[in-house]
């Protein structure tokens, strides 16, 4: 199992969690559904209490991928296999994406 911390503008949103099964489970924090000044992270992954799961990775995480030569640079470089899409989205979420949403390995303490 893996796991990462969704944050929203520098914000944890909730977490998302690759099973060793290999199925992918997303969830908001209790928090941030109670309070009705944050947004739901996507229009496909809209705020609520009940959990999100998926045989695949969900199509929001999917498209922060990067595709083609980037993608290919970036496995090579990290040594991430091409088809490891969470391990994919660890390392290039964290830093480099587009709009307010952020992927951060779960480390635990």
């Amino acid at each position: 199992m893996r796991q990462a911390r969704i944050l929203y503008k520098d914000e944890e949103a909730g977490v998302l969690t690759q099973n060793d099964d290999g199925s992918f489970v997303f969830h908001y924090h209790a928090a941030w559904i109670v309070d009705s000044k944050k947004p739901g992270i996507s229009l496909s992954l809209p705020k609520t209490e009940q959990k999100y799961y998926s045989t695949f990775l969900f199509p929001f995480f999917y498209n922060m991928l990067p595709e083609g030569t980037n993608k290919q640079i970036v496995c090579k470089h990290y040594r991430i296999d091409e088809n490891d899409f969470f391990g994919l989205l660890l390392t290039t979420a964290k830093y480099d994406s587009i709009g307010a949403v952020r992927v951060i390995k779960f480390e635990k303490l």
